[in-house]
């Protein structure tokens, strides 16, 4: 038993430095949710589709990786891996965390105000971002784990903050009973969280000068849409 003492240890510190940084930027957007905050029942459950969306879309993106192998395609050339940020792992992974939040959320009746919106797509997404953090530290150890703090983990939380603006949108859209504007507005969501999934994968998978340089333009876009934007949704709150 003694022997297994310092192996749970070190999974604990793997633990706590790979979700450390999605609870805090959870906190940070469940704190500007300043009328009425969501339930932690709610909230709870939406970490867990976040997670649930995690594992389905490493299934789905290995049948894309497959899909795409079929194109005689170098899986080294830049083409190839725009490619698979953009159709495979941006489509998929941004898909499968809306696409379950959206089941828990839509019809629930805690979504009476329109920052609401941001707040589920952020805990949806960190969920994820925080299931994935965990399984990096466990495949190649806790170096990796800095770097994704300050870019990765983010970099989930910026996409989710701009589809659950438009989610917001789309939800008082839908109250007004302008329901093709709705739908509409979680399209264009989608596909802008997508881009700017793609957008940052393709740079850090290509990994030239001018993709790092494209990336460190993204990473403060990345920075401003997280704080900017949840500070102005925030202020601009109105009930549904």
């Amino acid at each position: 038993m003694f022997f297994l003492m310092p192996m749970f240890s070190i999974f604990g510190i793997y633990l706590l430095l790979a979700l450390a940084p999605a609870l805090i930027l959870m906190n940070y957007v469940y704190k500007q949710d300043k009328i009425e905050r969501e339930s932690p029942a709610l909230l709870g459950r939406l970490v867990l589709m976040g997670v649930l969306a995690g594992f389905l879309s490493m299934v789905l993106e290995g049948i894309g990786e497959n899909i795409l192998g079929r194109a005689d395609l170098n899986p080294n050339s830049a083409f190839y891996k725009i490619l698979l940020s953009f159709l495979v792992v941006g489509l998929v992974e941004e898909g499968m965390k809306y696409l379950l939040m959206s089941r828990v959320t839509w019809r629930n009746p805690e979504f009476n105000y329109k920052f609401d919106a941001i707040v589920y797509s952020v805990f949806t997404s960190l969920g994820f971002a925080g299931m994935e953090n965990i399984m990096y530290a466990m495949n190649f150890g806790p170096s990796v784990l800095a770097p994704r703090a300050f870019l990765a983990i983010p970099g989930h939380c910026a996409f989710a903050v701009v589809f659950g603006a438009f989610y917001g949108r789309a939800k008082m859209r839908y109250y007004d009973g302008y329901t093709g504007r709705a739908v509409l507005d979680i399209i264009a969501g989608y596909l802008l969280s997508v881009c700017f999934h793609g957008l940052y994968d393709s740079c850090a998978m290509i990994g030239t000068g001018m993709s790092s340089l494209i990336m460190a333009a993204v990473i403060v876009v990345i920075y401003i849409v997280i704080f900017k934007v949840v500070k102005y949704e925030s202020e601009r709150d109105r009930r549904l």
